[in-house]
């Protein structure tokens, strides 16, 4: 009984000792302390009266957030945005729960994230200048008082139970049932724009367009990730094999397929591409179920060498004109080529030379069934050449550049590291070439000049453009961040993986990368994080982002003409949250893996 009470007393002064040994244990350290408040009350004071001064008019965010979020997608299709919203959160909770997402959360943490908050409110609340709204001071106040109830609450439970925790389900939920009272009970306003002419109702909730579509992805979202918990372990392998399958091709199909509804010829794709699809798939995964036999490899290594010749011809022919082909045929040639060569590195069992046979096939009849939407005309009817912009714009380009770029870094490192000169000196050329060169320049010369060098009859859009090129550039620094990683590998893992009858293919996949990308996840985290970020440079190229959209098209509307700083200050605070939430996801990774301890 002593004990229990000793650590219920010392749980309730843990706070105030902490505050005293770490801020006012000393003269020095106490003026340090009022010194740095004082700094925070100057600069969020400041921050504040920006943000809200009279000449700011926040009803341009509000009345332009369907522009912000997709810019001149059609108001009649909108459906489609919300349809590819709903899948990829739907996704992304199945894969929460099949993986066994679970961080847990103690009380004890949870009342101090309660009182924090309050306190900031309770601040932010204080320093209002005069000219911000009422409604948004009393709901700081509000927040300010649950928060703080709700923190002496916790406190109370963990006085009791100290190492009581709180699971992420329970979390999720919560949240999510107070995310929808708030859509559909506090009035945050209605706006919006009819016939041309902007709306205001700042005492109404929010439309229903936005409730309804809302309220049915949460409650999918939660639907989805209850039921991925509650699977079996046979059924949770197969769910995690589709859902890695999705996250690799998925938002590609949601982009190219739902969001710009190609006006496919059926005739044509059943008498020309499917034969082609189905060719390649099967011939070509027969062909490698064959050569992956280890019996085989110098075979293998002699027929990719032939298709290599016959693949590269294809494209210089192509390239001056002397023999029409279609450019899925020509890229499904080079990729086969490329699979047959390496393939005396994958050879083995014949379920493995099973399972890489299907992985081919699967892979190709994706491939051409995204060319050939890709390739045909959408159906959209839009103002300007790109069918996507705003936030859909920034998060497809952001995740299909990191997606893209990361494999092709980790080749980039592992060819910079490797005992061979000639892959060596390849890569070394490659990553200080695009290194040298700003991003701008890479993004003119894909969208404007490799256009002139491409084959006849070929013709590729400014999005598939920027892909190609922002992929190329940001896997140059990947490799470079990856390459860190690897080299802090311990000279001993090698010998061991020697010592062991490993091969270097063997080696490198099972012990060097493993450790070298722990190392490196603070390095890539970064890297993704200015990725995000620099996907504000395509507004140079003529692409509506969240920036372009924000500093020149709601300027120039007539009811909101000059109105810059409310846009701006919103797209900062859009990208904080998401470059924050990145940069905690890739702490709790690395406490997960105890990253940093070799």
């Amino acid at each position: 009984m002593t004990t229990v009470i000793n650590a219920n007393v010392s749980s309730q002064k843990s706070w105030f000792k902490w505050v005293r040994d770490n801020l006012f244990s000393s003269v020095a350290g106490t003026i340090q302390t009022f010194a740095f408040a004082a700094l925070v009350v100057v600069v969020l004071r400041w921050l504040l009266g920006v943000a809200f001064a009279e000449k700011n008019d926040w009803t341009a965010v509000a009345t332009n957030m369907r522009l912000l979020v997709s810019y001149n997608y059609p108001l009649s299709q909108f459906i489609r945005i919300w349809v590819a919203a709903g899948v990829l959160l739907v996704c992304a909770a199945a894969s929460l729960g099949a993986w066994r997402f679970d961080p847990a959360l103690t009380v004890k943490r949870m009342a101090r994230t309660f009182y924090s908050v309050a306190v900031v409110a309770a601040l932010c609340a204080l320093l209002m200048p005069s000219s911000a709204p009422g409604v948004l001071v009393r709901t700081l106040w509000l927040v300010s008082t649950v928060l703080a109830i709700a923190g002496f609450a916790a406190s109370a439970v963990a006085s009791k139970r100290n190492n009581l925790t709180v699971s992420f389900g329970a979390l999720l939920t919560s949240s999510v049932v107070g995310l929808l009272a708030i859509l559909w009970f506090v009035p945050f306003g209605n706006y919006g724009v009819v016939g041309g002419s902007p709306f205001a109702n700042p005492g109404d909730t929010v439309a229903r367009s936005t409730k309804e579509p809302w309220t049915v992805i949460f409650t999918l979202v939660l639907f989805t990730f209850w039921a991925s918990r509650a699977l079996g372990t046979k059924t949770v392998a197969i769910v995690r094999s589709a859902l890695l399958a999705f996250w690799l091709v998925g938002p590609a199909f949601l982009i190219f397929v739902v969001l710009r509804d190609p006006a496919f010829d059926w005739q044509r794709v059943w008498a020309v591409d499917v034969p082609l699809a189905a060719g390649f798939a099967f011939g070509g995964g027969l062909l490698v179920y064959l050569l992956a036999k280890p019996t085989r490899s110098s075979l293998a290594r002699l027929v990719g060498v032939a298709l290599s010749a016959f693949a590269i011809l294809n494209w210089v022919a192509g390239f001056f004109g002397w023999y029409g082909m279609l450019q899925k045929v020509r890229i499904s040639m080079l990729l086969l080529a490329i699979l047959v060569l390496i393939l005396p590195a994958f050879a083995g069992s014949q379920s493995k030379r099973l399972r890489i046979a299907v992985s081919w096939c699967g892979f190709i009849l994706v491939l051409h069934w995204l060319i050939t939407a890709i390739n045909t005309p959408s159906t959209l009817v839009i103002s300007a050449p790109p069918f996507l912009g705003g936030f859909t714009l920034t998060f497809a380009i952001s995740y299909y550049v990191v997606l893209a770029s990361f494999p092709l870094g980790v080749l980039l490192a592992l060819a910079r590291t490797s005992d061979l000169p000639l892959f060596r000196m390849m890569s070394t050329a490659y990553i200080e070439v695009f290194r040298g060169v700003p991003l701008i320049t890479i993004l003119f010369l894909f969208t404007v000049m490799l256009p002139l060098f491409l084959p006849r009859g070929m013709a590729v859009s400014d999005l598939a453009a920027v892909f190609a090129g922002y992929s190329i550039f940001s896997a140059a620094y990947l490799a470079e961040n990856v390459r860190g990683g690897l080299q802090s590998v311990r000279q001993g893992q090698y010998e061991a993986a020697n010592a062991l009858g490993l091969t270097v293919f063997q080696r490198t996949l099972l012990i060097v990368l493993p450790q070298g990308l722990r190392v490196s996840i603070p390095n890539l985290v970064g890297q993704g994080i200015a990725t995000l970020k620099e996907t504000s440079l395509i507004a140079i190229i003529g692409g509506f982002d969240l920036l372009r959209i924000a500093n020149s098209t709601i300027p120039n509307q007539p009811q909101f003409l000059g109105q810059k700083r409310p846009g701006l200050l919103f797209i900062a605070m859009v990208y904080f949250i998401l470059a924050y939430t990145m940069s905690k996801s890739s702490q709790r990774l690395e406490r997960r893996l105890d990253a940093g301890r070799m």
